[in-house]
């Protein structure tokens, strides 16, 4: 991919498991996703939204001021070396994990930003995992709905909406948003 990661700029960054396997094959893949995604990026982004499919994952981030494109490609590709090598030796397997490295794209209209979280949100149902939203763990939306503390830059992404009421309405109201196939995986 020849974009380059662009300090304070927000990029959906995607990527599917290799073939038929699973990058979740339990629920403690999940949380261990998350942790090293948190070790690894935690200081080099602003997570803003994120679900955790069995097969693949999305990410909606920003980057932090004054990190660089090498520092963040660098820490993308730790984190996901260092999940394979887990996962690989949890499930006693070998080789490639992920399909390719991670797509990113760039997302350069505002109006966008929330289109990206809904589609997000949305991902289960779309995938027929769940029959709403609230039912997966494995996405950021029950953190939106929730006081409780989050590494999330929750306010920021409620600010799009209006709050937090406009974020539980456009998510109702939005159920068959999808974006360009630019921005998909399947």
């Amino acid at each position: 991919m020849t974009d380059e990661f662009e300090s304070e700029c927000v990029y959906h960054i995607f990527n599917k498991a290799i073939g038929e396997e699973k990058l979740f094959r339990l629920e403690d893949n999940y949380y261990f996703f998350l942790t090293r995604f948190q070790d690894y990026l935690g200081e080099k982004v602003q997570t803003l939204a994120y679900c955790l499919i069995p097969n693949h994952f999305h990410l909606l981030v920003s980057i932090r001021p004054t990190v660089s494109n090498n520092q963040v490609v660098k820490a993308f590709s730790d984190f996901q070396n260092s999940y394979s090598k887990s996962f690989n030796s949890v499930f006693d397997r070998n080789g490639s994990l992920f399909r390719r490295k991670f797509k990113r794209k760039k997302i350069e209209d505002e109006a966008y930003l929330s289109r990206i979280v809904i589609y997000l949100h949305q991902n289960p149902v779309k995938h027929r995992l769940v029959k709403d939203p609230i039912e997966w763990r494995f996405s950021s939306f029950r953190s939106y709905l929730s006081d409780k503390p989050t590494k999330l830059s929750r306010d920021l992404v409620l600010g799009w909406f209006g709050g937090n009421e406009g974020f539980r309405i456009s998510h109702k109201e939005n159920t068959e948003l999808y974006l360009p196939e630019e921005y998909l995986l399947e």
